[in-house]
């Protein structure tokens, strides 16, 4: 009896093991887990941008099609479409 309790035991724990682990690589993606955008600002905030890199997001699930760059503050989600963001991309392509 203790065998049987023990084999399901083993069996339910493998289980959630494998459903978490299934879960945090659907949510979070294989690798370096990194925020989304989920909203952009379309202010120009060419000052509070710091170093000469962005990255570009696209738009899959939540997140949208967003200009990441980086601020003292943390990560600013910018619109690509706003001149200021094209304008500041193309300066930080030239460097």
């Amino acid at each position: 009896m203790t065998v049987k309790i023990l084999s399901i035991t083993l069996l339910l724990l493998s289980v959630c093991v494998c459903c978490h682990s299934s879960e945090d690589t659907r949510v979070r993606g294989p690798g370096r887990i990194r925020p989304c955008c989920v909203g952009v600002d379309k202010d120009n905030m060419t000052a509070e941008v710091v170093g000469e890199t962005y990255r570009e997001q696209a738009a899959r699930g939540h997140c949208v099609k967003a200009i990441i760059f980086n601020t003292k503050k943390g990560q600013l989600c910018a619109d690509p479409k706003a001149q200021w963001v094209k304008d500041l991309t193309a300066k930080m392509r030239k460097v």
